[in-house]
């Protein structure tokens, strides 16, 4: 089961992984000659890093629609687990992309397209489908991140 909110540089960015600053940091061996400073050191680096990527993120996607994602998404896989009536872990492979929702051209089409997705279910869908439609009313497709050019 997955919830798809973009491109797979969305998600990677999202997830604060990928593409850094293009600095390079070597660590001693545990034990080795390196001093706890070194180590300490080294750990502030990567905090720091990875707030530098987390505001990366803020600023090429609205911090409010993100966080209307997030709790979508959230929303997406409970209502799911309640339908198939399972864990998140035991959930067939089900995926709802957002952004493809929000491409469709009207809410019939919309509604479709969930119905398709949702075949395998046993449980009425209807009661669901209807209430994502109205969630995702008025959300903007999140665009991929724009790459740096060199």
């Amino acid at each position: 089961m997955s919830v798809v909110t973009g491109g797979s540089e969305a998600a990677a960015a999202a997830g604060g992984g990928g593409g850094g600053g293009g600095r390079v940091f070597f660590q001693s061996p545990r034990g080795g000659g390196g001093s706890g400073r070194e180590d300490a050191v080294s750990a502030a680096v990567q905090v720091q890093q990875r707030r530098h990527q987390q505001g990366k993120v803020t600023v090429k996607y609205d911090r409010k629609e993100l966080r209307k994602r997030l709790v979508l998404e959230e929303w997406i896989v409970e209502q799911l687990g309640q339908l198939y009536g399972c864990q998140e872990e035991e959930m067939p492979d089900v995926e709802i992309d957002i952004d493809d929702l929000l491409d469709a051209a009207n809410e019939e089409e919309r509604a479709l397209k969930l119905q398709e997705t949702l075949v395998d279910c046993y449980k009425p869908t209807e009661e669901f489908i209807k209430e994502l439609l109205t969630r995702i009313r008025g959300m903007r497709k999140l665009s991929p991140p724009q790459k740096k050019s060199i």
